[in-house]
C-alpha cells in the first residue's frame, strides 16, 4: 500500500510506502520516550525527519519550534545605525590612534543625534530615529538630552545597568507598550513595576526562585496550572528545587479552549496557592475570553490571597487582547517576551510586571516573626530596612543569587533593543505591523486546513500562531469509532510525530507532553513557508489513511467512508 502527497507548490512529492508493520512493533520503543518532554522528543524526531528528507528525496519541514521566520526590521535597522552615531560621539570625547575611545557626554547630544541624522538621512533607520526621538520626548515628557543619552550610553554598553532592574526612560516606554499590549481596556490604574529579563524563559526562572525565596509558594504547596500549557511549567513544578504538587485546570476543545465552570471551581480550594497559566494559551492558541476572565474574578472575591501568574507571550497575536495582569493588577505576576511578535528569540528580551499595589508585598509583610527574621538575613545586605524591599527588587536580587545583585540587570544594548521595539509599535497608530504578522500566520493556518480538507469555525480569540491538531478528535469523525477504537489499542500515540518524521521528513510536537490529548500533536505556523503548510496538513490525512489501511488489514472490515469535509471545531 502506500500513501501519496499531493504535488507542492514547488515541486512533486515523492509517494512514500506506509509501514503498517513497524507501529506494533515499535510501542515499547515508543514507550521509553513518554518519560521526556516534547522539546526532549523533538530532538529525536528531527534525526529521524531528516535522514528520512535526505534518503527520499523529501523537503525536510521542522514545524515543531515556535520561532517565528520573519524579524521587525525599521527598529532594527534605528538599532545599528543608532550604533554608528554612538561610537561618534565616544570618540568626540576620546579618540586615541590605537582605537580607544571615551564615555559619550549627555550635554547637548540630542542635537548633536539630530544634525548627525540629517547629514545621514539616506541611511536606513535614519527616519525612524528622526521620528522616534521627539514623538518619545513629547508623549513621555522626557528631557531630550537624558533620553538620547541613555540611548547612545547604553546602546556602546560601557556601564553596569543602573537602576539594576530597568533603565529609567526604557521601563517607561516598555510600560506603556505592556498597558497597549497586555492590558486592553479599561487599562488598570496605578503603575506597573517592570524587570528586564533575558525573554520569558530567565523570567519563568526568576519567578519560580523568589516566590520560594520569600516563602509565598514552598516545599509540598500545590498550585493550579491551566492546562494544555507550555512543557517548562509541568516540569519545573516537580523539580526538588520547588517540589510543588499541582491541580490541572483544562481549557476544553469542546468550550473553544475556555475554562468551564466545573474547572474554575477548583481554584475555590484554599490549598491551591497561585494558578499559572500561557495566555493565549501554548499549545492550543486561544486567549482567555471575558466571560472566562470574569469568571476567574469571581474566584478572587473569594480566594483575594490567590496568587494569579499569567505568560503572555501571544497576546499581540489578538488585537484587543486582554490579560489578567490587566484585569486583575494586584493579584497578578505578568510575563512578556519579545521574541515571537518581533522575530528576535536571539535578542533575548522579556520583561517581569508587578503592580505597585500588590498582594505579594503584603503576603510577605504579614509572615510570621521568623520568616520575617529568615528573610531579614537573605535581604539585610541590600537595605537598612529590608522589609520594606518591594517583591519585585526582591525578585531582581534573587536573581543574581543576592551576592551579585550590585551587577544585576538586562544588558543595555538589549534594553535599547527593547526601547526600539517597543516605540516601534506604540508610533504605529494604524497597527500595520500587527495586521501584517497576523496575516502571515492566518494564511497558514489555511493551508494547513486546505491540506486537512477540514471545516473549522472562525474564534475571534486565536491567535493564529500554533495549532492543535487532536487526532483522536480528527480521526473519529474521518475514520469512525471503531477504527478510533483499533488505533488507541494498538498504536502508540507517539506513532503520529515519529511517522510524520519518518514517513514524510516533517516535525511536529506531541501534545501530550503539553498536558493536550495524548492524540494530539502541535504545528507551529509561525517558521515555515507558507506554500508547505498544506503538505503538513495532507500528511495528517496521509496518517489517518494508513491507521484506516491497517485497521482493515488487522481485522478483515471495511472503515465506513470518510465525510467529505470533516467539520472539526475544535478552535
Amino acid at each position: 500500500m502506500t500513501t501519496t502527497r499531493k504535488p507542492s507548490r514547488t515541486g512533486k512529492a515523492k509517494a512514500q510506502p506506509h509501514r503498517g508493520s513497524r507501529q506494533l512493533s515499535d510501542n515499547a520503543r515508543l514507550k521509553e520516550f513518554e518519560k521526556l518532554g516534547p522539546f526532549e522528543i523533538k530532538d529525536f524526531v528531527q534525526k529521524v525527519a531528516s535522514k528520512s528528507a535526505l534518503e527520499s528525496s523529501l523537503s525536510y519541514l521542522n514545524a515543531g519550534r515556535g520561532n517565528p521566520n520573519w524579524v521587525a526590521t525599521e527598529p532594527r535597522e534605528a538599532f545599528f545605525l543608532l550604533g554608528q552615531f554612538a561610537v561618534t560621539e565616544s570618540k568626540r570625547v576620546l579618540d586615541l590612534p590605537p582605537g580607544v575611545g571615551g564615555m559619550p557626554s549627555a550635554s547637548g547630544i540630542a542635537g548633536r543625534l539630530e544634525a548627525w541624522l540629517a547629514k545621514h538621512e539616506d541611511m536606513p533607520g535614519a527616519l525612524f530615529l528622526q521620528a522616534m526621538v521627539p514623538w518619545a520626548v513629547k508623549k513621555f515628557s522626557f528631557d531630550p538630552d537624558k533620553f538620547v543619552h541613555e540611548l547612545v550610553d547604553s546602546i556602546i554598553g560601557d556601564h553596569y545597568p543602573v537602576p539594576d532592574r530597568m533603565l529609567v526612560h526604557n521601563e517607561q516606554i516598555v510600560h506603556e507598550y505592556l498597558e497597549w499590549a497586555m492590558c486592553g481596556n479599561p487599562r488598570p490604574k496605578g503603575t506597573f513595576k517592570i524587570y528586564a529579563v533575558e525573554g520569558g524563559t530567565a523570567a519563568m526562572c526568576y519567578i519560580f526562585k523568589s516566590l520560594k525565596s520569600n516563602r509565598l509558594l514552598n516545599p509540598g504547596d500545590t498550585i493550579a496550572l491551566g492546562v494544555p500549557i507550555f512543557t517548562p511549567y509541568l516540569e519545573m513544578a516537580h523539580l526538588e528545587d520547588y517540589d510543588l504538587h499541582y491541580v490541572e485546570i483544562h481549557a476544553k476543545q469542546e468550550e473553544r479552549f475556555q475554562y468551564p465552570d466545573e474547572e474554575i471551581k477548583k481554584l475555590l480550594d484554599p490549598k491551591i496557592k497561585a494558578f499559572f497559566i500561557v495566555n493565549p494559551g501554548n499549545p492550543f492558541a486561544v486567549a482567555l475570553s471575558p466571560d472566562t476572565i470574569k469568571k476567574i474574578g469571581e474566584v478572587l472575591k473569594k480566594r483575594p490571597d490567590l496568587i494569579l501568574l499569567t505568560d503572555d507571550v501571544y497576546g499581540t497575536f489578538v488585537p484587543g487582547f486582554r490579560s489578567l495582569m490587566g484585569e486583575f493588577p494586584e493579584n497578578t505576576i505578568g510575563v512578556y517576551s519579545y521574541s515571537k511578535y518581533f522575530g528576535c528569540t536571539g535578542w533575548r528580551l522579556g520583561a517581569i510586571a508587578v503592580h505597585e499595589d500588590n498582594i505579594f508585598d503584603k503576603m510577605i509583610a504579614a509572615h510570621p516573626e521568623p520568616i520575617k527574621k529568615l528573610l531579614d538575613k537573605r535581604y539585610g545586605g541590600l537595605s537598612l530596612e529590608p522589609r520594606k524591599l518591594a517583591f519585585i527588587d526582591r525578585i531582581v536580587a534573587d536573581s543574581r543569587d543576592i551576592a551579585l545583585n550590585h551587577t544585576a540587570g538586562l544588558s543595555l544594548p538589549q534594553q535599547v533593543m527593547m526601547t526600539l521595539f517597543s516605540l516601534s509599535e506604540l508610533m504605529d497608530e494604524k497597527k500595520a505591523y500587527q495586521k501584517a504578522c497576523i496575516g502571515i500566520c492566518k494564511k497558514r493556518v489555511e493551508a494547513t486546513i486546505e491540506g486537512l480538507d477540514i471545516e473549522v469555525g472562525p474564534n475571534q480569540y486565536f491567535d493564529y500562531y500554533y495549532g492543535l491538531i487532536d487526532f483522536e478528535f480528527f480521526a473519529r469523525k474521518y475514520l469512525g469509532e471503531d477504527v478510533v477504537k483499533w488505533i488507541k489499542a494498538n498504536v502508540h500515540p507517539l506513532d503520529i510525530v515519529f511517522r510524520l518524521a519518518e514517513d514524510h521528513g516533517i516535525v511536529l510536537l506531541n501534545g501530550g507532553g503539553f498536558a493536550a490529548p495524548d492524540w494530539s500533536v502541535r504545528i507551529s505556523f509561525a517558521n515555515l513557508e507558507n506554500h508547505v503548510y498544506d503538505d503538513i496538513g495532507r500528511a495528517v490525512r496521509a496518517i489517518a489513511r494508513g491507521y484506516r489501511q491497517a485497521y482493515e488489514a488487522a481485522t478483515g472490515k471495511s472503515a465506513p467512508p470518510a465525510p467529505t469535509k470533516a467539520p472539526l471545531t475544535k478552535r
